[in-house]
Order: C-alpha cells, then structure tokens, then sequence
C-alpha cells in the first residue's frame, strides 16, 4: 500500500561515512525547519512524526522526518548504533537538507537526541541557530535512571539485555556499547548551554519515563524560556488525538512566535 506522505515528500537517501544509506522525508517550505526525531525503536512512520509532516505541508512550513541508521527504512544494524551515531545521523542529514533556523522535535529518547544535536548545532554556529524545541516525554540520560542495578549488571556482564514492551513485538534491547556511549553523554545535573525557547509535553501516567524528568531538565536549561505542560491521563506516547493537538498548536506557536520576533 502506498504511504499518504509519498505525495508530499517521497523517501530520500543520503550515505553516511562508513556507507549506510539513511532514508529521510524533506519538505522544502516556509523556515524555520520543524525536525521530527523518533524515539528509541521507533521510526519517521509513527503517528506524531506524520501528523507533523502533514501539518507542514498544509501550512507550508518545511519539515524533515528521518529514520535512524539500523532503525526504520534504513539501513543498518540496531544492535550496533549508538546515542552518538544517531546524533551524527541527525547532523549529517540536517545539514544537507536544511539551512537557517530550525525547531527539533523529540520523542522520549529523540528528546534526548534533540539537545545533543542543538548542542551540537549551535557550537558550530548555525545561521540563525536553534529556534525552539519540543520535548514530548524526552528522556535525556534514560541510561542512567532508566534501568535498576540488577539490568545494569546483566548490561555489564553479558553485553545485552532483552526487555519486552507493550510498544511492539520484538523485544526492547540495550546493549554494552549503546548503555556506555549513553552515559558518556548524560546532561542532567550540569547547565545544558541552550538558551532557545523549549517547551516540554509529558503525560502524568507515563510509566516509561517519570514526569520529573522533564521538571529536572527545565532546570538543568539555561534558557528563561521553557515551559513544562503536563497532560492529565496522558502516557508515555502522547498520541490520542488531543496530544497530537496539543503538540501541533505547540509547534504552531513556536513558529508564530519566531517569525514575531523584534
């Protein structure tokens, strides 16, 4: 079956150093560029990644959905990336497909994704930089409060831990190198350098990631402006159709308030 989002951004493909093709949607259109980034095991097919797209094209505003090396369409081995391959899987598509101000959108572990990358981003000096970002239940340093000391030791011990999840049915696994790699780039705890806009969405029955987690990275930001809206009845996903409301008129408001700007 055709996918619907073939008409407004057909799949595209870029290699990446060590050869493997990552796969994209880019919408050309109106800065600054919304960027979807899935969360762990997910990919730009989801429900939020394509809500976005289609609000984009409707509104004209240009936008990019990207699948992860190993997850998705592209190619790859899961159970070999890292936290830090997909950081460079977001900056090597990004910066070939966009130019100017950009707002990064991240879902749980692309939550975590989306400040690395901004980090990463405004070191480099961007034009314009980061305009804003939105976290929907991020999970910044998900490695370290993520798992209890007995899933750490068979982490450590045996190189690989299987979980199931009511997400999908093939197990969740975190393996050695992406648990390490992950604590090598914990954020919470220091002054996070980004001082853009940030709103942060997080459902009060999340049982994935604690709702404080979002409190504790408002706090880490240096921005003064950040906003935590916590959703009555809303889990982990966020993807009734009031979340996807919520997160579009908070995406939408950014936009707005970007081109506003004195």
């Amino acid at each position: 079956m055709d996918d619907p989002l073939d008409s407004i951004a057909p799949i595209s493909m870029l290699r990446r150093a060590d050869g493997t093709v990552l796969r994209y949607r880019y919408l050309p259109g109106r800065l600054p560029t919304l960027i979807f980034l899935p969360g762990y095991m997910s990919d730009m097919s989801g429900s939020k990644a394509t809500a976005m797209m289609a609000w984009a094209a409707a509104t004209g505003q240009a936008c990019l959905l990207l699948d992860y090396a190993g997850c998705g369409l592209s190619e790859g081995v899961f159970a070999e990336e890292t936290l830090s391959s997909w950081c460079d899987d977001v900056l090597t598509v990004g910066n070939v497909e966009t130019m100017g101000p950009k707002i990064l959108i991240g879902s749980s572990m692309g939550g975590w994704l989306m400040l690395l990358a901004a980090l990463e981003w405004s070191k480099r000096g961007q034009p314009h930089g980061i305009a804003g970002l939105v976290g929907i239940a991020a999970a910044p340093d998900f490695t370290e409060w993520g798992f209890n000391d007995a899933e750490k030791a068979i982490i450590a011990t045996e190189g690989l831990l299987q979980e199931d999840t009511p997400y999908s049915d093939q197990p969740y696994i975190t393996t050695r190198k992406f648990w390490t790699d992950g604590q090598a780039n914990r954020l919470l705890g220091t002054r996070i350098d980004l001082t853009c806009p940030v709103r942060l969405l997080h459902g009060q029955e999340d049982g994935d990631v604690p709702p404080e987690i979002s409190l504790s990275l408002a706090a880490a930001l240096a921005s003064d402006d950040v906003q935590v809206t916590l959703v009555k009845g809303g889990d982990h996903r966020l993807s009734r159709d009031s979340d996807i409301a919520l997160l579009i008129d908070t995406v939408a408001r950014l936009v707005h308030a970007h081109h506003n700007r004195p």
